[in-house]
């Protein structure tokens, strides 16, 4: 009877500890932060508008390359509000209009929107109309009011519209676009009722137009020709003075328009700067009363007085930031200049009257990580001791943005980040022996403590202040975070190559950066004024050899912006950050190849196609050469031309071009070749299988006890075409005349296995390869919906291969060699889905044996990242699938994929801007690493089949330490009990007999 009373007494506390711990889809408050991680960017910053009333919080407004408007605290650099718009809602201008708005333009003129300054809130959005595409700007002019109305002037596709600031109304329009003008400053002259707009209609003629700013009528239109001709530069340095410079770029024209007359005055650059050689341009800041020429490697300052004078002022190096004039008390400016020194950067503030004094003259030690400074904006204050002092925001070559103040950076923050182009992973060191890195309790009151929180956690008695002690305590003691590799896989480096040619190297524990690298081969220089940075692949991965080596990674890139650009190659450290070296090549770069093969040293193989079909071997070594030789019989690559619709193959000569002794360098031989008939067919997409994935078996066993073999090769290649007139965006043609077509190729042979066409449809398609199937995302038009197909292909030649006799006394097909010219025998089952949301981007998880159940990750339009179990879309799915079928594991069929909430691996977080999704085996076969990209990052872990072979980290030892004391102090006292008893027993047997002797019976 105790002892069942003890069970019944343990039974709660054995299924607290043992099914608490396990894995939900869920998260509970005290876990967030645990596996995943999440950082918030806007990106490089082109404007920025300072709002530092002494009422309200002091921020700073900025619009980014990103297409972001975000308001940022000044004290800290902390994101008040921001907002993504589209990616091709690009962002013209920004202002702050009446204290209180936002003022954004954007799409090219064509979209103005007011936010709300303290919250970000949309107050109004006007959409503006035009007839040609024009530069736009806009400006919001302090002495302009209709009707009592604060307006913004704005131009854009050839219009002038004046627009109310309070609810976004067209007060008045003015189209100037009748003989394609070219305007280039729009403004109103203080206390004037006029309105200049001043352009170009040819390249030798200036055209100025005077509108009444009160209805918007043209009054007056004139035309003035200038025999030397124009380049097109024009700057506003007061409202009745512009400098425009002439076609050979050295000469200033003086446009002065006094008394709505138009003059002209040129002035040789060779008379005011001695030496003068070459052509000069003007800096976009905007000055007054001045403006700023860059001549070779200098920046001249050049005032323009009242009276036909120009007269330099300053002449500093190049490179330079210039802000635009900052205006102060008493008609007063001043002009912010930055400029690097060594490892020092130098801030000066000038005062436009008094430009041989500097009002501030700061210097701060920074390192070449970041680069020159690219633009900078000024904003003046108080000090506490009545002295008048300025802040500087500067934004970097590196895209990263910094706030001065008093001689020191008050914040930076690392916006490069929003930009990724490219991302790869690399494991950390490992853990030297006897060394141990893991962090410690540090006294027994600290370990008691921290297993009562958590066994308060567990039993769900906690309070709002021990959960925040136990998240505290989990980040605290977690070891995710240690520099070296852990025998589960999921501590790596991820390492990002961003559009400013800066490489990165993130700890996946935290997203911390490990270190970071402004590649010196990809910034300009005297030999590469445009230097553009691609892709990022894995170089050397030390294995057992090898390990003494660090890993090491390469980015490829171009010196220049199109195929045939010159190449350039830079070897970094993956642990240092290093650049090992670099190489400027004399041939292109139009695709990269990674070879499955390695040398001595664990350097993986690459052939670099160039613009000429010619393939070229690196690294450049003996070793590297003999090993490609070996398989140059067996090497194909192919191209893609989307433009001609073309797909070609090719295999490898020996010889590259005749005259040529580069043993490193092969020709191509075109082998074969797919022309799609542009009038019916243009290419959208194209995919293939991730190198790195690994297919756990080939074979597939159905309910029935029956086989299938998967089809599984690394050169099959997915191709979706379109109709010419459904390549643009959605809606941009009919049903009748819009159809895709999905192919699945032979890359070396050029085989077409599969072909199948989608009426009605139509781009973008979003495709991911895995295994033996292909999924791929588009539009229906008919349907006026999403859809999402799936395409299996099996391998019939193998099909014999299911007789167990067979296999055991060899006579089967499994070894026979298989050879990619050999006709395959292929099935494919198909079927489509409806889907709801758009997709941004699409992949699948991948683990280490790839045994676990695949998930499409996929990338929505609200940026948040769903995980779909592939069974949704198993083409095999029935309206009433048989009970063998539902033991398999099919799903019954529906039209439409579910969205189920608490299968987005985002939960309620959003990846602004969502670029590109990766996905990474981790050693443990249930998890896979997912890192989502765009202007924001994001990490988590995934476990698609649950984590089947390991405890979570939350999984509560000292309950189960707790558990079983209990279990071995239950069991000892039932022992000494069941003594007790039996000891009575013995007594109670005794004395019966005793009392009771047999022969009285």
């Amino acid at each position: 009877m105790e002892i069942r009373v003890l069970i019944l007494l343990l039974l709660p506390l054995l299924l607290i500890s043992l099914f608490v711990p396990n894995p939900t889809v869920a998260l509970y408050e005290d876990q967030v932060g645990l596996m995943d991680w999440h950082y918030k960017y806007i990106g490089k910053v082109k404007h920025a508008v300072f709002h530092t009333q002494k009422a309200g919080r002091k921020r700073v407004v900025v619009s980014t390359e990103e297409n972001v408007i975000a308001s940022l605290d000044l004290r800290r650099g902390d994101i008040f509000w921001r907002h993504v718009l589209g990616k091709n809602d690009v962002i013209d201008a920004i202002d702050i209009a009446m204290g209180k708005y936002v003022i954004s333009l954007s799409s090219k003129g064509s979209v103005l929107r007011a936010w709300n300054l303290p919250d970000g809130q949309m107050v109004w959005e006007s959409f503006l109309q035009g007839s040609t595409l024009s530069k736009s700007f806009f400006s919001a002019p302090l002495n302009l009011k209709i009707d009592k109305d604060n307006v913004v002037l704005v131009f854009g596709k050839g219009c002038i519209h004046a627009v109310s600031c309070i609810d976004g109304e067209i007060l008045w329009k003015n189209e100037l676009s009748s003989e394609s003008s070219d305007i280039q400053h729009v403004f109103q002259p203080l206390g004037s009722d006029l309105i200049y707009a001043v352009g170009f209609i040819t390249s030798s003629k200036l055209v100025i137009y005077q509108i009444n700013a009160k209805n918007g009528d043209l009054l007056k239109q004139s035309t003035v020709d200038f025999p030397g001709g124009f380049s097109g530069d024009l700057s506003l340095v007061s409202t009745d003075t512009l400098i425009a410079l002439d076609s050979t770029q050295s000469k200033l024209v003086k446009i002065s328009l006094v008394n709505g007359e138009t003059s002209l005055l040129p002035s040789d650059i060779a008379d005011l700067i001695d030496g003068f050689s070459g052509m000069a341009s003007l800096l976009p800041s905007k000055l007054t009363g001045m403006l700023a020429i860059k001549i070779n490697s200098y920046i001249v300052f050049v005032r323009v007085s009242g009276e036909d004078r120009l007269e330099v002022v300053e002449k500093i190096n190049y490179p330079a930031a210039v802000s635009n004039s900052l205006s102060l008390l008493e008609g007063h400016y001043a002009i912010g200049l930055v400029q690097r020194s060594g490892n020092k950067i130098h801030l000066t503030v000038k005062l436009d009257s008094d430009w041989n004094s500097d009002m501030i003259k700061e210097s701060i030690e920074l390192g070449h990580q970041r680069g020159i400074a690219e633009k900078v904006f000024i904003n003046d204050y108080i000090r506490t001791d009545r002295s008048p002092g300025f802040r500087a925001l500067i934004v970097m070559e590196d895209h990263s943005l910094l706030l001065l103040q008093q001689g020191e950076i008050v914040w930076s923050r690392e916006d490069g980040l929003a930009s990724i182009m490219d991302t790869t992973t690399s494991e950390l060191p490992v853990e030297k022996a006897g060394v141990s890195v893991s962090k410690v309790e540090h006294n027994l009151f600290e370990w008691l403590k921290g297993h009562i929180l958590k066994l308060k956690g567990t039993l769900m008695l906690a309070n709002s202040d021990d959960i925040v002690a136990i998240q505290e305590m989990r980040l605290k003691s977690s070891e995710k975070n240690k520099m070296t590799r852990d025998h589960n896989g999921f501590r790596k480096l991820l390492i990002v190559l961003t559009k400013a040619g800066k490489v990165y190297a993130l700890h996946s524990g935290d997203g911390r950066v490990v270190w970071s690298l402004l590649l010196p081969s990809f910034r300009m220089s005297n030999t590469c004024h445009h230097p553009t940075a691609l892709s990022i692949y894995q170089w050397q991965v030390p294995h057992h050899h090898a390990m003494d080596e660090n890993p090491s990674v390469l980015v490829v890139g171009w010196c220049g912006f199109s195929l045939d650009s010159p190449g350039i190659l830079s070897f970094v450290d993956s642990y240092t950050g290093k650049e090992l070296y670099s190489s400027s090549l004399t041939h292109s770069i139009a695709q990269v190849i990674p070879l499955p093969f390695t040398d001595s040293t664990e350097q993986r193989l690459h052939l670099l196609i160039d613009a000429d079909g010619l393939a070229h071997l690196y690294p450049r070594t003996d070793e590297a050469i003999k090993i490609f030789q070996r398989e140059l019989p067996n090497t194909y690559w192919y191209s893609i031309d989307g433009e001609k619709g073309i797909i070609r193959g090719y295999g490898l000569q020996y010889s590259c071009l005749p005259g040529i002794t580069d043993e490193y360098c092969f020709g191509a031989k075109e082998l074969w070749s797919i022309v799609f008939p542009s009038e019916s067919e243009k290419i959208i997409a194209t995919t293939t299988r991730k190198l790195n994935e690994i297919v756990h078996t080939q074979a597939k066993v159905l309910a029935d006890q029956d086989v299938m073999y998967k089809y599984i090769s690394q050169n099959l290649l997915f191709v979706a075409t379109v109709a010419p007139k459904a390549a643009g965006e959605i809606g941009s043609a009919n049903p009748e005349e819009s159809w895709l077509v999905a192919y699945l190729i032979d890359s070396i042979t050029g085989r077409i296995l599969h072909r199948v066409t989608h009426p009605a449809c139509q781009g973008p398609v979003h495709a991911v390869f895995s295994e033996n199937w292909v999924v791929y995302h588009y539009f229906n038009l008919r349907a006026h919906r999403y859809e999402m197909s799936v395409i299996e292909i099996y391998d019939q030649s193998r099909a014999d291969n299911k007789d167990v006799l067979k296999l055991m006394i060899g006579k089967h097909n499994l070894t026979s060699p298989v050879s990619a010219y050999s006709r395959p025998e292929v099935i494919v089952k198909s079927q489509s889905y409806f889907f709801t949301h758009s997709v941004k981007a699409i992949a699948v998880s991948l683990t280490a044996k790839g045994i676990t159940s695949k998930q499409l990750l996929i990338g929505t339009i609200g940026d948040q990242v769903l995980a779909l179990d592939k069974r949704y879309v198993d083409p095999r799915r029935s309206i009433n699938p048989t009970p063998s079928e539902k033991e398999e594991g099919i799903i019954p069929l529906t039209d439409s994929l579910p969205i189920i909430p608490q299968s987005y691996v985002t939960h309620s977080l959003q990846v602004e801007g969502l670029r590109g999704i990766l996905s990474v085996p981790a050693k443990l076969e249930s998890t896979s690493l997912l890192f989502a990209y765009g202007v924001d990052l994001f990490f988590t872990r995934i476990a698609p089949s649950r984590t089947y072979d390991s405890l979570t980290e939350d999984f509560s030892y000292a309950l189960l330490l707790i558990t079983i004391v209990a279990l071995v102090a239950s069991i000892f006292v039932t022992w000494v009990l069941s003594e007790k008893k039996e000891l009575r027993e013995k007594w109670r047997v005794l004395l019966l007999f005793l009392f009771h002797p047999v022969d009285s019976y």
